[in-house]
């Protein structure tokens, strides 16, 4: 993203003062895939991290896992 990256983007997500900033659901869409870059994700408070290339069932996966319709 030009202006904020994911993990920034999660971070201020989380500190926002609004009922929901702690539990809406964050799915990081990244080529970053290592270890530490999963990791990075989980500790900013993101809630789920796929790698490119997408394969839309696992997006629907996801979705559905984190919105309690899985």
């Amino acid at each position: 993203m030009p202006v904020l990256n994911g993990l920034e983007a999660a971070k201020q997500i989380r500190a926002l003062d609004r009922p929901d900033a702690k539990t809406v659901p964050i799915i990081a869409v990244t080529a970053n895939a290592y270890d530490e870059d999963v990791q990075n994700s989980f500790k900013v408070g993101m809630n789920a991290h796929l790698a490119k290339p997408i394969e839309a069932a696992k997006v629907y996966e996801e979705i559905a896992r984190l919105t309690d319709k899985g």
